[in-house]
């Protein structure tokens, strides 16, 4: 059959390469089920609209159904896009008489836009569905390791006695956002296009609101210029994105870190290391490392994004066909990284020892034995923090009589004149004593760290929840649809 497309207007057929350049099968296997779906509900409407005849309506749905069995490969990769490959394919099977039909009322622009839409909307429920996981897992390694003790870090220097329960629950809530974040960019990608045809939308009497409903759209995008042009779902799709492989990033960075030697506090099970060619010792945080890596291609994307869709001029424009594959990759990776990090969470070995034994070096204690000054002596803070600021270059374990020194080189006084006992200095030098003195919400202190837990096990139950309840609404609306064309089909021929 010749170009069903170029065979009007156009009398010269482009040669390989310009087809090449031109063509968009390598990134369109993301949407063949879509754009099944999306042929389904259009045909669906044609029909109920008197727009296309009942056997013609059987035919054409009957013919689709065949066409999603025999899967992408079957189609002719020659064609520019899915779309018209798909449609030639119909054609090929019922003829243009019944087939040519399929596509009345309707653009390849509509089209496209409300196929990226539905894929891209499954792939936001899948990667809340990986955020979930590894909310999970990072909650189950916190709730084992309420008592570990672990330094705190600012500007990566040993700063405050923590727990790695407090450290972990901090970048839970860092995804707990990015959950929040995907569920809005979700409202806002499941909203249909389809019925605005090129543009102008069309002098067929369409049902718009029907194929909404069919297709589990929530909403219609009711201006058919915004319609078929904006892309502004895809970049804050890929902000989402980009939002959480930095996130990731920081994990996997403290994650490379604390595998080093040097820190020894954890050791990654072995499926998610490597080891070394030449140095056969090695154990590497490979997997880490590529999760680190690969946030450059979500941040690309969101790069590119940007780029490709500045200052086009409305309504449609070939530009946009570069977009796509654009947030494709950036999901695909993101997803991967998401679940990759869930795992490696969940099965590391934690050296709680070393960890405790370094939660006190580099006098990570010194802000509370300045607190405990304040507290007990009346002493300014900043007077605190001048006196502990000279002791810091001590040994970080300072008696009695060092304190005394120094508080009388600054103030001309001694602090245990001012009742500043040495068992209030060993407690203040104690980090366990330290981090159950932070006992205010969302501190380390062991009854608030369960709190929080507790608190974010309700808020993840609420998500699962909301996740379940549009998952299951989207998939009765699909369901629903099938239905229609399984009645359309047996009862129309």
């Amino acid at each position: 059959m010749s170009d069903i497309l170029r065979r009007g207007r156009l009398a010269t057929a482009p040669d390989e390469e310009i087809i090449k350049f031109t063509s968009s099968m390598d990134a369109d296997k993301w949407i063949f089920k879509a754009d099944i779906a999306v042929d389904l509900a259009h045909t669906v409407m044609l029909k109920e609209q008197g727009i296309i005849e009942n056997n013609d309506c059987a035919a054409i749905l009957e013919a689709i159904l065949k066409i999603k069995e025999e899967g992408i490969d079957k189609l002719d990769h020659t064609y520019e896009d899915i779309h018209i490959s798909l449609e030639s394919r119909l054609i090929d099977l019922v003829g243009e008489n019944t087939g040519g039909r399929m596509h009345s009322g309707r653009s390849r622009n509509d089209e496209v836009a409300t196929c990226i839409r539905l894929v891209l909307r499954d792939e936001l429920l899948g990667l809340m569905d990986d955020l979930v996981l590894l909310r999970k897992s990072l909650y189950s390694t916190a709730g084992k390791n309420i008592d570990t003790l672990m330094p705190g870090f600012t500007h990566l220097q040993h700063a405050q006695p923590t727990t790695l329960a407090h450290h972990l629950i901090a970048h839970a809530n860092a995804f707990g956002r990015d959950f929040d974040r995907t569920m809005g960019a979700l409202l806002r990608v499941n909203m249909s296009p389809l019925g605005a045809a090129a543009f102008a939308s069309t002098g067929f009497n369409i049902d718009r609101p029907r194929t909404q409903t069919l297709l589990g759209f929530d909403d219609l995008i009711e201006n058919s210029m915004d319609a078929v042009s904006s892309r502004d779902f895809l970049i804050e799709s890929a902000s989402v994105l980009a939002n959480i492989m930095i996130n990731l990033s920081k994990m996997a960075e403290e994650i490379v870190i604390w595998s080093t030697s040097e820190f020894d506090f954890i050791e990654l099970d072995d499926r998610y290391t490597s080891t070394s060619s030449i140095m056969p010792q090695k154990k590497n945080p490979d997997t880490a490392e590529l999760v680190r890596g690969k946030s450059g291609v979500a941040i690309g994307s969101l790069m590119s994004l940007l780029s490709i869709c500045k200052s086009l001029p409305l309504s449609y424009n070939r530009d946009l066909q570069e977009a796509t594959p654009n947030i494709w990759r950036s999901t695909e990776t993101t997803r991967a990284a998401v679940r990759i990090m869930a795992g490696m969470i969940g099965t590391m070995k934690v050296n709680s020892d070393i960890m405790a034994k370094k939660s006190v070096a580099g006098f990570t204690t010194a802000t509370e034995l300045a607190d405990t000054m304040v507290r007990v002596t009346g002493l300014p803070f900043r007077t605190a923090h001048q006196i502990v600021g000279v002791l810091a270059c001590g040994s970080g374990k300072p008696t009695p009589g060092e304190i005394d020194a120094v508080a009388h080189s600054v103030i001309g006084e001694s602090l245990s004149g001012r009742g500043l006992t040495e068992e209030m200095i060993r407690e203040a030098l104690d980090p366990i004593s330290n981090i159950k003195k932070r006992n205010i919400t969302g501190g380390p202190a062991p009854y608030e760290v369960r709190e929080s837990l507790n608190k974010c096990r309700v808020k993840l139950d609420k998500d699962e929840q909301e996740l379940k309840r549009l998952n299951k609404r989207i998939d009765d609306s699909i369901s629903g649809l099938l239905g229609v064309v399984d009645e359309y089909i047996h009862n129309m021929k």
